[in-house]
């Protein structure tokens, strides 16, 4: 049932209840926009006290039957049919409007939901919904009065948050006070006689229920009239005679028509608060103060003001007959004040001269009359009415005291623990109405002449002292401000109660404790544990009232003590009776005595002779009682009190009477006469002075109590002056209050322990332990404490004892009352806080004391941790909430150890103590030490349900604290493990968590288990439990969340403990979709929404749909009767939808904008697992459109870091930067999100459309066009991108602060200050990344002493928390602009423009990279982003074929700039590479170098493009690059040799790179400088160290092999080797450092030597084999190396040699591959390097004479003639060739299955048709590439050059290997046949492709292989043609002219023809054995006719005959087509076939 406007409306959301807790401050969050806008639509409602929900109307019902109904806001709800029915059955039964009943039920459904028990039938639907809302709506109408409350009380109070709104709204809603206030009381009245209604009268249940409902309006009506009375309506006479009549005719609200139904016991609890408010209201109307004021009370006369009750003589009368018409004691104080006010009335009359005649008739009836005026000397009817009120008949005081401490309106923890419908329970306003009327009842008559001064001392003592502070402080200070000045009356209960002193000490010791505005103590039946921060106004008052009680006790003018007569007479009498006209005065009356010697009183004080005191007593007894006129100090006679009782008690625990002080001091007869304290007549209890000794205490606290000046001047105070008379040691120091506070302490455990069958001593030793702990804060005193408890084992035990307290503590269990437990845990909570407050100054100045702290405190943890935390769970409770408040005691005290003293932090303070609680808790922890911390937070919800059910308010608000405590403990040990060692470990805790835990019986019933991460789950839904539990609840379970992930093995989750995750998704989706939730808790579910989409994927589904599958249709008819039936409301739906409004939240919110946008990011991380939800969303657009203007969107200038004030929000004090950095730093967040997914969008759809490279350009994502115009908008990137590489970082802060600390706090380091939640939970500004808290508590002592110094401590380390917040959110925009840029590069690279733009922002931000000067930790991850960001725009310019001049300079310029990024000395790229930074940088650069370093290789090739300057910039570039290059290097090699390690292997791959680049000859032509450098750093012989000892296959970990499908290292070294391998002076540097030697001595040389490097191994399957790949790498290097030494490397010939006889067996196997064997890519490769490295070889020793070198070149060539025949087998037979190879690799297949599709190639020509098969045309270019290798390697070898070249008799003969005959057998080395077959047929091929294009491509392009074009094939087919020619003449040459030379015969050639036919492709199979003889044959022939034949004979033979003519033919055919292909090849070259046709014409051809 949703509205049809995207507008939501206020009365829909929000409750009265809600905008009462808001008016009320308790729902923080709330602006005052917003309460004004709540309450606007509400004013004629809330108007309206009589029908606030209406009256069903017929107007109403045709709204709702038209289905659409506009509401009060504005806003237009949609009411469907299927809910018309809903609304008109709650109209009818709850008798309101169907409007209101519709925004009733819309409200319900939308804050409480539907509850379960409504079912589904139509039919009964109706009438459950009704029962289920109805509770909702009676909570409604109580709020819709308490709503006014708030309202009036903020009224007239500036300093009220809600002061404005009240101010603009209360006068449209009350316009009349006085006309308000009647409606209140008509109403009231008429509620009183209301009737059951006629539904309910049926139902007993019903009718109680109504009943009780109609009581409880009916005192929050009272309520309301007391605040419209307490200021705002005037208490004119009409109205307070109205507000008399009805109270006295209701008799106080107990006269109802329905009592009978109101006889439970909340209900009879209504009606006496009802009464309590009554008699409030009675006597507040009174204007008792007015009255009392001089100035304020006139008698008017008959034109006068009427705006006053007392104005008008009819009301008056009216008053004063309703008030004397009850004589009930319940109408006492209404009775008294009433009568204080005739009092009044009464002495104006008698003061008036004339009598307005108005006022004649009722002053008549008050005053006596005398003659013709009234008299002064007869009886008034005020003093009648003043001795029946103050009798004790009448009950006054008893009523007050009755009030005061059992009335919930008084006393809060009644009101919580009985469920009390109050409001505000205790306001200031009830006790201040009180206190007016004891001022009045004191002021009504002397207070010494009260009947009942006891009473009266009682009832002052509960309103000012037994109460919460904040409720008493008020009235305290106005006491000792204005009432105590104000007359002696007011003051006089003080002034009596210290005439009395010391005599009886106990009234005005109360007394003054109750008036430091101190409140109850924990000792007072009536204390709550209250947790509540005490403001800035409360503690002033506390000061005030404090120092006035300290001042006053101080100097005391009297001195009263007890006199025996016996004593004022005889010889030796100390005292007389002064004569009366001595004696007696005005000021004292009565007798008076004087001393006649002078007198040592009890306190120390000297009375001088001859004082005069004054008679108290009566004059003739035995006893007097006298009060000297002496001045002393009180404290000093409370020190003589305790002093006296410790001595009394070491008596009595001694030897008895034996016990005497022994004193040597002097006994002089002149000694004054010392008195002690029995001596003057002090009163005792019956049961001895202990409960003086506890007042005394008590006082002393209270005035102590966190305020350290006065402590010590108290302390001062009582320790100054002479020594209190019970020390009679006067040889030793009297003992101070701190030796005597634990004397008490220590006795009354002793005794509490000593004597059985005895409670402990709860009073005593709860004040002393609480006078200790008040002391532990008075910085000259706290050591004594220490000492103290050090000293003794009584307390805490000791390691082998565990202490007396511990058995005095277990006496409390079996009453079940624990005012000591908590009282010592109070006390240890002290101890840590005083001593973490001045660790610093302690470890600075006295090391030994801290020592003693930490031995202390680590006995109090261990005695709480095994005496009470361990076992409390169990105790007996006769209050549950004490278990709650020993729990949160002790876990705070864990907590706050853990927050001051992280365990996480090296070097803290009390680090002993948090590493045994983590210990405890965490790592050694056991099921009795985590159950209190589990169960506690399990059971805590059910155990709430049973207290609220059961009224126990008080209980439910200690369990709250309770939660929150251990909530926070929780989250806090979770987040530390996550940093500890045990990190990957699961611990006992979590465990815990993630098990079913047993319910306690003691709550529920049954032994149901439920499930932690349940109960927290439900904790964050539960708005009856504050605001903290809920936030805390997330963030509890966003750690476990968190540390699950991290642990190691951890099968748990979230969600397979969730009972029903759907319905706790919801209401988490519900949480952060609602506008008016708290804003700290929107963000934590959002943090735990976003981590668990990260970690967690079922329950990121459940996230991102809203569901786990298809709902049931009961699922559905379900949610038909919620508010979206049509739509499943996701966290995503909610995130997009909240992105509407994106502009509204980047003005207001930016945080909750940065939290839903980075949920945005992480959903997009995973879009894969969510494509089926996002895809909707990516289609449509918008939401890319939002986030490409939030990443347009202007962040504006980097706000200013540094603090110049404070500003104070929530009652912390932030800088006033604050706000501007959390703002700025949020919307930096929010960009970087936005740029983020728009990345993610784009990479989505870019790995879609990967294999359809030309698909991936064309459709262009949303997400790129939506940003598209963006990025190639000049004016924007030009501002984007600085925004982005932009860091406000300023390292100075963090040295200035260092230094601050080391001198003046050399103890405190900025380590311990580190805050430990994680970075997504702490809030930017400044209390970011150091604990302001932390460093407040720990400088605190030296506030002092320094405030400045301190002060600017502070404000330097908030400007160090706002720097790095801007630090770290510009880093990461920067990170999420570089993401965003290398996605769009399919997209924009190659666009001229952009290009250009993009290499001048490179230009300017390297420039700015480059002068960096900054330094430090977080400056290396700063760098490392801004150079990769700098990287990302380069991967979009990329390499550029035309570049114009402006484009060339940019780059110029940037290659200036990128030098000096390396050679910057505060940020130097040699140490990111060392690891000496934390975040490295050098890899990025390593690529910006590469780019620099190749693009600079493409300018340098083209002509005229680079000037010298520019050469020269390039040249500066590569001399920097080369030495950080090979530096990088040499480290990179030694820590490659330690470790396997990924990091190192990407580290090598980046640099050999670069290496590679920079020292191509065509860029860098002298090698000099970086081969010195070379040589300086022995790089050369550590990569080939590294080479010789590495695990060059990667078989070491196969795992890994298998991942990254080559081996680390060895790819990178084998380059390495390469590139100096091609450059002649570094391959010599190369071959002299051992080249050779490791490349025989590694991994894989044994296999090698023994030949068996296959293609493949078992352990890669479907790839190359990484050992063969470095074989081959290995044979490419030798090669390479042996080319570059050339004919100068005859030293290295003969080690070349050797090692190819080393590797002799593999190379073997390569070579002798043949048509029959398989053949695969690898073994191509194999058999490529082969014949390079044999024809570098032999290009390089051709001449050489070596017999190693001839031995090795033998070798090879008659295996080379063998492989050349199979060659030409498979190049003239494409078909067989293609059969016998054989795919690896995944790709290679793909390929080759293609390939195979297409029909059979019919010729060699065929092969290379780019329209057949190209897979099979790159094949075949391979093998003529192999070819034309093998047959240039022989024409080295056979000397081919010197036969074109030389004489005959030059030849080497002894190479003629060729046969010169015309047939090819397959089994034979190559013949002149083979040659030439091979030639026609590359002829044939460059006859085919010569006429083509040279570009066109023959196969289309690999992954590995660029594409193959004409080009390339022409050059490799004519290489192979011209070698075939070139080594077939000069054959036949050598042939022909070797003396041997024999003609074969005709029957040879039979033969051989033979043997062709029978190979392989012929048409039979010949015999082996016939070829054997048939070779054997022509041998012997050849033999016999060698020595007959000579050369000129042959000659003229004609050998020459068919042979030289077809090679005459070819090479006639071939030099036209060879002519051509110069064309193709675009370059000119000798023509070779020219030459050879001379030289065959010349050297073998004889004309016929």
């Amino acid at each position: 049932m949703a509205a049809d406007t995207s507008k939501r409306s206020n009365l829909v959301d929000v409750t009265y209840q809600s905008l009462h807790q808001s008016l009320s401050g308790r729902l923080e969050g709330t602006t005052l926009e917003q309460l004004a806008d709540i309450i606007e639509p509400r004013v004629d409602q809330l108007r309206n006290i009589a029908e606030p929900f209406g009256k069903p109307s017929d107007a109403s019902k045709k709204k709702i039957d038209s289905g659409s109904v506009t509401l009060a806001d504005g806003v237009v709800l949609r009411v469907e049919d299927a809910h018309k029915e809903f609304v008109f059955a709650i109209s009818k039964k709850l008798d309101i409007d169907q409007v209101h009943a519709l925004v009733l039920l819309r409200s319900f459904l939308y804050n409480e939901g539907l509850p379960d028990n409504v079912g589904t039938d139509t039919s009964s639907m109706a009438d459950e919904l009704v029962k289920a809302i109805t509770p909702f709506y009676y909570s409604e109408r109580l709020h819709f009065f308490r709503t006014l409350i708030p309202l009036l009380r903020a009224e007239q109070n500036a300093a009220d948050q809600a002061h404005q709104v009240a101010s603009q709204y209360l006068p449209k809603i009350i316009p009349d006070g006085g006309a308000f206030a009647n409606a209140v009381i008509a109403e009231y009245l008429r509620k009183t006689h209301a009737a059951i209604p006629e539904a309910a009268r049926e139902d007993t249940r019903k009718a109680a229920v109504w009943a009780k409902q109609n009581a409880k309006e009916q005192l929050v009506m009272l309520e309301v009239l007391f605040w419209t009375m307490w200021s705002y309506a005037e208490c004119s006479g009409p109205l307070v005679a109205k507000i008399f009549e009805t109270a006295y005719t209701t008799h106080l609200g107990s006269r109802q028509e329905n009592s009978t139904f109101l006889l439970d016991e909340e209900s009879v609890q209504i009606l006496q608060d009802s009464a309590a408010m009554w008699i409030l209201i009675t006597v507040e109307v009174l204007e008792l103060e007015r009255v009392a004021d001089p100035n304020g009370f006139e008698i008017f006369g008959d034109s006068g003001d009427s705006n006053i009750y007392w104005a008008d003589p009819d009301s008056l009368k009216r008053i004063h007959q309703t008030v004397i018409s009850q004589g009930n004691s319940n109408f006492a104080c209404t009775y008294i004040a009433w009568t204080f006010v005739l009092a009044r009335i009464s002495r104006i009359a008698l003061e008036l001269k004339e009598i307005p005649n108005s006022y004649k008739t009722f002053f008549d009836s008050l005053i006596p009359q005398d003659g013709g005026g009234y008299s002064k000397d007869g009886i008034r009817a005020f003093e009648l009415m003043r001795t029946v009120g103050l009798s004790p008949d009448a009950g006054l005081f008893k009523l007050m005291l009755t009030l005061l401490t059992t009335s919930p309106v008084f006393v809060t923890s009644l009101a919580l623990r009985n469920g009390s419908s109050i409001t505000d329970p205790n306001a200031v306003a009830y006790r201040s109405v009180l206190k007016g009327l004891l001022v009045t009842i004191v002021e009504l008559l002397p207070v010494e002449l009260v009947p009942e001064f006891d009473g009266l001392l009682e009832v002052w003592i509960a309103l000012f002292g037994r109460s919460e502070p904040q409720s008493v402080a008020g009235i305290c200070r106005q006491f000792w401000e204005a009432d105590w000045s104000a007359g002696i009356a007011r003051r006089a209960i003080v002034d009596v109660s210290r005439s009395r002193f010391p005599v009886q000490i106990k009234p005005l010791v109360r007394l003054l404790r109750a008036l430091t505005a101190s409140g109850f103590l924990e000792t007072d039946p009536l204390s709550t544990t209250e947790h509540v921060r005490p403001t800035a106004e409360l503690v002033e008052d506390r000061l005030l009232c404090t120092r006035a009680v300290f001042d006053f006790f101080d100097e005391l003018p009297t001195y009263t003590q007890v006199i025996h007569t016996s004593s004022c007479g005889g010889a030796h009498a100390l005292y007389e009776k002064l004569p009366d006209r001595y004696g007696s005065s005005s000021a004292t009356p009565g007798p008076s005595y004087m001393n006649l010697r002078p007198i040592r009183l009890p306190g120390g004080s000297l009375l001088p002779a001859r004082t005069v005191g004054q008679l108290l007593s009566s004059d003739g007894g035995d006893l007097i009682v006298v009060a000297w006129q002496h001045k002393h100090s009180g404290w000093k006679l409370l020190l003589e009190i305790l002093t006296d009782y410790v001595n009394r008690r070491r008596l009595q625990s001694g030897s008895g009477s034996s016990y005497h002080d022994v004193s040597f001091g002097n006994r002089g007869a002149n000694q004054p006469l010392t008195l002690k304290v029995d001596d003057i007549g002090v009163e005792m209890d019956r049961n001895g002075d202990e409960s003086v000794v506890v007042d005394v205490l008590d006082l002393i606290r209270s005035v102590v109590q966190d305020n350290q000046e006065l402590a010590q001047q108290l302390l001062l105070s009582m320790e100054s002056g002479d020594p209190v008379v019970s020390h009679t040691m006067t040889e030793t120091q009297p003992p101070d209050l701190v030796q005597l506070t634990t004397a008490i302490l220590e006795d009354a455990l002793t005794r509490s322990v000593g004597q059985h069958h005895t409670t402990p001593r709860t009073n005593i030793i709860t004040s002393a332990m609480s006078v200790l702990t008040a002391l532990l804060a008075v910085p000259n005193y706290s050591n004594r404490v220490w000492l103290y408890i050090r000293s003794t084992s009584s307390l805490f035990g000791s390691e082998r004892n565990i202490g007396i307290a511990s058995s005095v503590l277990a006496a409390e269990r079996l009453t079940g009352h624990y005012t000591m437990t908590l009282a010592l845990l109070h006390l240890v909570e002290a101890l840590f806080a005083e001593a973490s407050a001045t660790v610093l100054l302690v470890t600075q100045q006295n090391a030994k004391l801290q020592q003693v702290k930490e031995e202390v405190l680590m006995r109090a943890a261990r005695f709480v941790h095994s005496e009470i935390w361990v076992e409390h769970m169990g105790w007996k409770y006769a209050q549950l909430g004490d278990r709650f408040e020993i729990g949160r005691r002790v876990s705070s005290f864990y907590l706050e150890v853990f927050k001051q003293s992280s365990p996480a932090l090296k070097e803290a303070p009390f680090a002993k103590l948090s590493h045994a609680i983590a210990d405890a808790l965490l790592f050694k922890a056991t099921t009795s030490t985590v159950n209190p911390l589990v169960a506690s937070l399990v059971t805590g919800g059910s155990v709430m349900t049973m207290l609220y059910a059961s009224r126990r308010y008080s209980d439910c608000r200690r369990l709250v604290y309770l939660l929150e405590s251990h909530l926070a403990l929780t989250r806090t040990l979770l987040t530390y493990k996550q940093k500890s060692p045990g990190a990957s470990k699961i611990c006992l805790l979590e465990q815990a968590l993630c098990s079913r835990v047993g319910g306690s019986a003691s709550f529920e019933n049954g032994s149901s288990r439920a499930d932690p991460v349940d109960a927290l789950a439900a904790y964050v839904n539960e708005r009856g439990m504050g605001n903290i539990v809920p936030v805390t609840a997330m963030q509890v379970l966003f750690a476990l969340c968190s540390s699950l992930s991290s642990s190691e093995g951890s099968a748990s989750t979230i969600i397979g403990h969730l009972s029903d995750p759907e319905a706790t998704v919801t209401n988490m989706v519900r949480i952060i979709q609602h506008p008016y939730d708290d804003a700290l808790l929107r963000n934590a579910v959002w943090n735990f929404v976003t981590l668990a989409v990260d970690k967690e994927p079922a329950l990121a589904r459940l996230f991102v749909t809203g569901r786990f599958r298809l709902p049931s249709v009961k699922g559905k008819e379900k949610a038909d009767n919620s508010e979206s039936p049509t739509k499943t409301v996701s966290a995503l739906s909610v995130a997009c939808d909240m992105l509407e409004q994106w502009k509204e939240l980047w003005e207001l919110n930016p945080k909750l904008l940065a939290s839903l946008l980075r949920f945005l990011d992480v959903v997009w991380q995973h879009g894969h697992e969510h494509k089926s939800s996002l895809d909707p969303i990516r289609q449509d657009g918008k939401l890319f459109n939002h986030l490409a203007a939030i990443v347009a969107e202007e962040l504006g200038p980097t706000p200013d870091c540094v603090t110049e004030g404070y500003v104070t929000t929530d009652n912390i004090d932030h800088s006033d930067h604050h706000d501007a950095v959390s703002t700025y730093c949020y919307r930096s967040a929010v960009k970087s999100h936005a740029a983020h997914v728009l990345a993610a969008d784009i990479r989505i759809h870019l790995q879609a459309q990967e294999g359809n490279a030309s698909g991936a350009s064309k459709a262009k994502p949303r997400s790129y066009t939506a940003i598209e115009a963006t990025l190639r908008s000049e004016e924007q990137i030009s501002e984007l991108i600085p925004e982005a590489a932009a860091s406000a970082y300023r390292p100075e802060l963090h040295d200035e602060f260092s230094d601050l600390l080391k001198r003046h706090y050399p103890t405190l380091s900025l380590d311990q200050l580190q805050a430990q939640e994680p970075i997504v939970e702490r809030e930017y500004g400044d209390d970011f990344a150091f604990s302001m808290a932390l460093v407040r508590l720990r400088l605190s002592p030296y506030a002092s002493d320094d405030e400045v110094q301190v002060e600017s401590a502070f404000r330097a380390l908030h400007a160090i928390n706002m720097n790095l917040s801007l630090a770290h959110v510009q880093t990461t925009l920067a990170e999420s602009w570089q993401y965003l840029l290398l996605q769009v590069v399919p997209y924009l690279r190659g666009d001229a423009a952009v290009r250009s733009q993009l290499l001048a922002l490179a230009d300017s931000l390297s420039a700015n990279i480059a002068g960096e000067q900054r330094s430090g930790e977080m400056m290396s991850n700063i760098h490392s982003a801004q150079i990769s960001l700098l990287l990302s725009l380069l991967e979009i310019a990329w390499f550029s074929t035309s570049d114009k001049k402006a484009e060339i300079d940019r780059f110029i310029a940037l290659v200036k700039n990128v030098r000096g990024i390396i050679l910057n000395t505060a940020q130097p790229p040699s140490k990111s590479i060392l690891g000496q930074v934390t975040v490295p940088f050098h890899r990025p650069l390593l690529q910006v170098l590469y780019f620099c370093s190749r693009h600079s290789r493409s300018l340098a090739r083209r002509p005229k493009t680079l000037t010298a300057e520019h050469r020269l910039a390039v040249a500066a570039l590569l001399d920097a690059t080369l030495v950080f290059v090979v530096d990088g290097l040499r480290v990179t090699f030694d820590r490659a040799r330690l470790q396997l390690d990924l990091d190192v292997d990407q580290d090598m791959e980046l640099l050999v790179a670069v290496f590679e680049q920079c020292t191509r000859p065509d860029l860098n032509p002298s090698p000099t400088l970086w081969l010195t450098r070379c040589q300086e750093t022995d790089v050369v012989r550590a990569s080939l160290q590294l080479f010789s000892s590495m695990d060059v296959v990667g078989l070491s970990d196969i795992g890994l092999l298998r991942a990254r499908k080559q081996p680390l290292y060895t790819p990178h070294v084998l380059t390495f080797h390469m590139a100096l391998a091609g450059i002649p002076a570094a391959a010599e540097r190369l071959a002299s450092e051992g080249l050779l030697t490791a490349y025989i001595e590694n991994a894989i040389s044994a296999a090698i030597r023994d030949g068996k490097i296959d293609a493949t191994i078992p352990e890669l399957p479907n790839e190359e084999s990484p050992a063969h790949r470095a074989y081959c790498a290995m044979l490419a290097i030798i090669a390479g190396v042996s080319t570059a030494l050339g004919r100068h490397g005859q030293f290295f010939e003969s080690e070349v040699c050797g090692l190819l006889q080393f590797y002799s067996e593999q190379i073997h196997r390569a070579l002798s591959w043949t048509i029959d064997d398989p053949l695969t890519l690898p073994l191509l490769e194999e058999l490529e390097q082969v014949v390079n490295l044999f024809g570098a070889i032999a290009q390089g020793t051709a001449a050489s004479t070596h017999e190693a070198v001839r031995r090795v070149m033998q070798f090879f060539t008659s295996d080379a003639l063998l492989l050349l025949q199979q060659l030409n087998y498979a190049l003239t037979h494409p078909n067989h060739l293609a059969s016998l190879f054989e795919p690896i690799t995944a790709e290679e297949r793909t390929r080759f299955e293609a390939d195979k599709g297409s029909s059979s190639v019919r010729t060699p020509s065929e092969a290379i048709d780019p329209m057949r098969r190209p897979f099979l045309a790159r094949l075949v270019h391979r093998l003529y590439r192999l070819t034309g290798t093998l047959l240039s390697a022989l024409i080295d070898i056979s000397g081919a050059e010197t036969v074109l070249l030389g004489e005959p008799e030059d030849w080497q003969v002894s190479q003629a290997l060729i046969v010169p005959h015309s047939k090819v057998v397959l089994g034979e080395p190559a013949s002149l046949g083979t040659l030439l077959e091979l030639g026609n047929c590359s002829l044939d091929i460059l006859r085919l492709l010569v006429d083509r294009p040279p570009t066109q491509a023959l196969t289309p392009a690999t992954s590995s292989e660029k594409a193959l074009d004409v080009r390339d094939t022409v050059a490799a087919a004519r290489r192979a043609l011209e070698a075939a020619l070139l080594y077939a003449v000069t054959q036949l040459a050598m042939w022909l002219s070797k003396p041997e030379f024999d003609t074969p015969q005709p029957e040879a050639e039979a033969d051989t023809d033979m043997l062709v036919e029978g190979g392989p492709g012929g048409g039979g199979s010949g015999d082996a054995s016939a070829a054997v003889v048939a070779a054997a044959s022509l041998k012997e022939r050849r033999a016999a006719r060698k020595a007959t034949m000579t050369l000129a004979e042959r000659l003229r033979r004609g050998m020459t005959g068919e042979m030289a003519a077809d090679l005459q033919a070819l090479l006639g055919k071939a030099k036209p087509v060879i002519a051509k292909s110069m064309t193709v090849l675009g370059e000119k070259d000798v023509d070779l076939t020219q030459a050879l046709s001379y030289f065959v014409q010349e050297r073998i051809s004889v004309p016929a």
